[in-house]
């Protein structure tokens, strides 16, 4: 069987580096609410500051390889009945043995459901960790040297572990989908470490 190259290698390193930065930044996160106790207090938020710039910067290079190489377009909604359409199948045909209702190309890398995820990833909550976290960490020092609180902190804190909790749902989701749905074991995560997959 023919395989076509699916992922380009800046894909594949601005995948599996986003990851890793933002499994890091879960788990410096925790420490930081006393939920695991592994580098300590004043380590984990060091290295949670450090992590959330290297991510930023990533970010910034990823947004301007999209612009760049039009790959943006992968992420536009589909329709709202290609997205059940999706959403049955998961559920329901693809333990029946029925077809999948999408067929992937260098194109359209992406089903509906996928996009509207990433999009919700994209548009959402990583939104959400940004502003609430730079809010929590760098503003709100210079509000409290001010004498202002137009947000008081623990709204601040609450909001930000809810986009961190939907962005570790958001994670556990993604990596149950990779490992079970492909039509070998680990299929898409071996195009996603490769870059190829089979053609159909």
């Amino acid at each position: 069987m023919a395989q076509v190259m699916m992922y380009k290698g800046f894909e594949r390193l601005w995948h599996w580096s986003q990851a890793g930065l933002m499994i890091a930044m879960l788990i410096t996160g925790f420490e930081i609410h006393g939920t695991v106790h592994w580098l300590g207090f004043e380590t984990a938020i060091n290295a949670h500051i450090i992590l959330a710039w290297s991510l930023i910067g990533l970010w910034i290079f990823a947004i301007f390889w999209h612009l760049v190489t039009g790959e943006w377009k992968q992420y536009i909604p589909s329709g709202f009945a290609q997205i059940i359409g999706m959403m049955r199948y998961y559920t329901i045909g693809i333990f029946l043995g029925a077809e999948h209702p999408f067929q992937k190309t260098t194109l359209k890398k992406h089903n509906p459901l996928q996009r509207m995820a990433y999009l919700s990833l994209h548009v959402l909550i990583s939104p959400m960790i940004w502003i609430s976290g730079g809010y929590l960490y760098l503003f709100y020092v210079i509000q409290e040297a001010w004498g202002i609180e137009i947000v008081s902190f623990m709204t601040i804190a609450l909001v930000h572990t809810a986009a961190a909790f939907a962005l570790l749902t958001f994670l556990v989701a993604h990596l149950y989908l990779a490992i079970t749905t492909s039509e070998k074991p680990f299929g898409y995560v071996k195009a996603m470490i490769t870059g190829y997959e089979d053609e159909k």
